[in-house]
């Protein structure tokens, strides 16, 4: 008897060449981090890393585009800063420029999902690319960015997934209907960069407090359509850090609703209609092979 278990792409982190390296010395390295992967697997769900096609060693003629009609949905990773360059700003400074090579692999990531009609969710790094994706922006720094008088320090490199913060989640979204009668919650936060302009066609779902960064966002569906084919929603903490018995938000009703429209989105068996809202802006696929062309990677 064949096994239905859902295939779930993961997006690729990067190790760029190096030359000091001694292990895999000048080589490019794609990777994904243990817990996320062992998350998704936690439902019953299989992980299947989704490499980046182009590069100077690529070969044959697979496309991110072949992952995206084979696999039931993509999980976007979280890791390096986004690029400025990816909407439309510079560096303010050198140490948040970022990873464009990886920015331009995870939009046309992205893409080719949105474009098969396959759920997306992202988680931390990952929501900001897919908010940058759709047309928003994102604060470079929040300490240096967002002027609130209660700025809250998001991102700790010594307590790492262990810096919390309280989020607000807002009164009837989907993703309090996960969470019936919680309205308040703590989570982690290990980021710097956050939602600045929400992207068109996308509505915010958890606020931090008292700061009011985004934390939680959710692509509309139009009214009366099954949102599976269309299913894109993203946290800026990471789910997959939660512990089991721990006093953060429980991860188990986000990763379950994901599947949820994996599935949905597998028993339809036909692309959505390409006119539903929050378009992906740019195309990507070309962009990153014409990019890592001019680089030589």
């Amino acid at each position: 008897m064949p096994d239905n278990r859902l295939k779930i792409g993961l997006s690729a982190c990067f190790s760029h060449a190096d030359p000091s390296r001694s292990l895999f010395t000048n080589k490019t390295l794609q990777y994904v981090e243990q817990s996320i992967a062992h998350w998704i697997m936690s439902a019953g769900a299989m992980v299947v890393m989704v490499p980046c096609p182009t590069g100077e060693t690529a070969r044959g003629d697979v496309k991110l585009s072949h992952y995206a009609q084979w696999l039931d949905g993509v999980v976007m990773h979280g890791g390096a800063d986004v690029w400025p360059g990816s909407y439309g700003e510079e560096p303010l400074q050198d140490a948040w420029i970022g990873d464009r090579i990886r920015d331009l692999y995870d939009l046309a990531l992205v893409e080719a999902f949105e474009q098969a009609g396959k759920p997306i969710f992202g988680v931390c790094r990952g929501m900001q690319l897919i908010n940058v994706a759709f047309g928003g922006t994102l604060y470079q720094d929040i300490e240096t960015q967002h002027y609130h008088p209660k700025t809250l320090r998001h991102r700790d490199a010594v307590t790492y997934d262990q810096n919390f913060h309280e989020i607000e989640l807002v009164e009837y979204s989907h993703l309090a209907a996960l969470y019936p009668g919680v309205l308040r919650a703590r989570v982690n936060s290990i980021h710097h960069q956050a939602v600045r302009n929400l992207a068109p066609g996308f509505t915010v779902e958890a606020w931090s407090e008292p700061d009011r960064i985004p934390e939680a966002i959710r692509r509309l569906a139009p009214a009366g359509r099954d949102q599976a084919g269309g299913y894109i929603a993203a946290t800026q903490w990471h789910p997959e850090f939660h512990k089991v018995g721990g006093n953060t938000l429980d991860d188990t009703p986000i990763l379950m609703d994901f599947l949820s429209a994996c599935t949905q989105a597998r028993a339809r068996q036909r692309p959505p209609p390409r006119s539903l809202p929050g378009q992906i802006r740019d195309r990507a696929a070309r962009m990153l092979r014409q990019a890592l062309l001019a680089r030589g990677d």
